[in-house]
């Protein structure tokens, strides 16, 4: 494979990988806002415990793409 190809491939993965992170960051944000509003909206306590529930999901799978995301950028700069 030649060289310039190599170089360009490990590239578009670190872009990737950057893209991916970003989004697990917006989610992860996202997140944060959706907890926040459901604090500030509610006074009893097990309606904010249902609610940190219900965003527990969502935060696990922003925090994995930010992982992931993190992963294929040091990828493509250790192999580029």
């Amino acid at each position: 494979m030649r060289a310039e190809t190599w170089e360009t491939r490990m590239q578009s993965l670190i872009w990737i990988g950057a893209a991916v992170s970003v989004t697990g960051l917006a989610g992860l944000v996202w997140c944060i806002l959706r907890v926040a509003s459901a604090k500030r909206r509610t006074t009893d306590d097990a309606e904010l415990r249902a609610a940190v529930q219900a965003v527990l999901p969502w935060n696990l799978g922003a925090l994995f793409l930010s992982v992931i995301g993190l992963m294929l950028v040091i990828l493509g700069i250790f192999f580029g």
